[in-house]
């Protein structure tokens, strides 16, 4: 239920205007993505020395904040965010900005039962339509909990916005406090990184993977890029989409013919998401596409949602895991670097799904310092956040092999781990693996 009474018909005011509603020790919303205001910004970051103690909730910032920029020691404006990207990270190294650990799918719930109401909370959106409806676009997310739960309710339009069905994608006029017109300049794009040969190794077991009627969930990255890439030529036929983040590669894959939802048991024919983040030629493809569901996270990530339809695939990545098979995906030792994101919910909602794959994916080692190092390893780095537990990992994925650790014991899962490893650093693995009693001596093969 809105924290708030409707109004018939919301009043337009200048950014400067809404910027002068916020006081200290104000708790002001952004959204997520592609739905954070940037006019309001501005202006708000103008006021920075006048205020303190004003406190923002966001996630997934596409582009710089100017309430970050001009406030560099956070001495008035602290920044939470429920998932990092790079610049989020680098607040966050500089002690700006402080990570709230979610599951995606659970953040309404969080507004709703956990979370004060909130004082202010400014969404970009789309010029209201003709029967009074601004449209969220390509950033659904929990932006209809934030509705619910502001006292004040700022939206920012923009004709940038494009246009998307999907449950609950949009806020009527009589919800709505203030209208601030935004620049319409265009819409951050998110690149595509280049694919490796280590992706096109990984994309190539997981591809071989994929039968027809599959639905997919998929991040970004070169990996992913490289599976979407391998499956437009591999002849898999009536792929569905049901996933968190809609990419361009997938839209290719969507282009191509691959993906047409026929076979999907929800939503047959669409395909599902909660936010999109890509190329501008993108957003020209989604906007008024009927094919395209944009809906929020409590639908797509949710694993009882997820499950209700057959053969789901997913696709994530992650940083380290050890002999056990835990997945460390968020963070390197105590420094957070991105989030949990929707990988536990999506692991487990593939797993229940009738025919479901669930795919973890790593490359064998990484450099830090100059210096070469294994992802697969004894121990996860002393402070790293287990993203993934054992208990929820089916297969791993890198290039050199794919084991499935479901059913396996602790022994089994340690020498599978170890078989994944860069060849230089197994016969270590396989020694402290000995000492620490995951392989019994009966197991224990000398080299």
């Amino acid at each position: 239920m809105s924290m708030r009474t409707a109004s018939a018909r919301a009043k337009k005011i200048t950014a400067a205007e809404a910027a002068s509603l916020v006081k200290s020790g104000y708790w002001l919303d952004y959204g997520a993505c592609l739905g954070q205001p940037d006019v309001f910004d501005q202006a708000l970051a103008a006021r920075v020395r006048e205020l303190s103690n004003v406190r923002f909730r966001s996630s997934l910032a596409s582009k710089p904040r100017a309430v970050l920029e001009s406030d560099p020691e956070g001495a008035h404006f602290h920044w939470f965010s429920w998932h990092f990207t790079a610049y989020e990270r680098a607040k966050s190294d500089a002690g700006i900005c402080h990570h709230i650990p979610p599951n995606l799918g659970e953040i309404h719930d969080y507004y709703r039962r956990f979370i004060d109401p909130i004082d202010i909370v400014v969404l970009k959106v789309r010029p209201a339509d003709a029967n009074g409806f601004f449209n969220f676009g390509p950033t659904n997310t929990w932006h209809r909990a934030l509705v619910e739960r502001a006292k004040v309710l700022i939206v920012e339009t923009s004709t940038a916005v494009p246009s998307l069905c999907g449950v609950d994608n949009g806020i009527h006029i009589s919800e709505v406090d203030f209208v601030i017109e935004g620049d319409n300049a265009p819409l951050s794009e998110l690149k595509s990184p280049p694919i490796t040969d280590v992706d096109r190794a990984i994309a190539s077991r997981i591809a071989a993977e994929v039968e027809d009627g599959s639905c997919l969930q998929i991040g970004i990255g070169g990996m992913p890029n490289a599976v979407c890439s391998l499956l437009r030529d591999s002849g898999a036929k009536d792929l569905g989409v049901h996933t968190e983040m809609l990419t361009d590669s997938l839209m290719e894959l969507y282009h191509a013919g691959v993906i047409t939802g026929a076979r999907k048991t929800l939503d047959p024919g669409k395909v599902v998401f909660t936010f999109g983040w890509g190329s501008q030629s993108m957003y020209e493809a989604i906007d008024g596409n009927p094919d395209m569901l944009c809906c929020g996270t409590d639908y797509t990530n949710l694993p009882h949602v997820i499950m209700q339809n057959d053969k789901v695939v997913a696709i994530n990545n992650t940083t380290q895991m050890d002999l056990q098979g835990q997945a460390a995906s968020e963070s390197d030792g105590h420094r957070h670097i991105s989030g949990t994101g929707g990988q536990l919910q999506y692991a487990r909602g593939a797993y229940a799904s009738k025919g479901g794959k669930s795919f973890m994916c790593l490359s064998s080692v990484y450099e830090k310092k100059g210096v070469r190092r294994s992802r697969i390893v004894l121990d996860l780095t002393p402070g790293n956040i287990v993203t993934t537990p054992r208990t929820d990992i089916m297969y791993v994925v890198n290039e050199f092999g794919m084991v499935n650790l479901k059913g396996k014991s602790i022994s089994e899962r340690a020498r599978a781990m170890i078989s994944l490893a860069h060849p230089d650093f197994r016969e270590e693995l396989e020694r402290q693996a000995f000492e620490h009693g995951l392989i019994p001596r009966a197991f224990f093969r000398t080299p």
